[in-house]
């Protein structure tokens, strides 16, 4: 079976209509979810709890898209 992770990530935007972090070394990791509706809970959760701010926002990354189990040695691999 394979497995669908998701990693899930803010922080406070340069400007809200633009995905610019203000300062990348203040990101907040979440956290990696085995599946998309744990990381849309964990996403829900600090996104309610930030609502206040308009310049903080929280994204869901589909880890598995950046592998492709079918293949011997994806993309990423083959940069080191």
């Amino acid at each position: 079976m394979t497995q669908r992770l998701h990693l899930v990530f803010g922080g406070e935007l340069v400007d809200p209509t633009r995905n610019t972090f203000k300062n990348v070394e203040d990101i907040h990791i979440v956290g990696i979810f085995p599946d998309y509706a744990t990381a849309f809970n964990a996403w829900k959760s600090e996104a309610q709890r930030t609502v206040d701010n308009a310049h903080m926002r929280y994204f869901i990354a589909h880890l598995h898209r950046l592998r492709d189990e079918e293949t011997a040695a994806s993309a990423t691999e083959e940069l080191g």
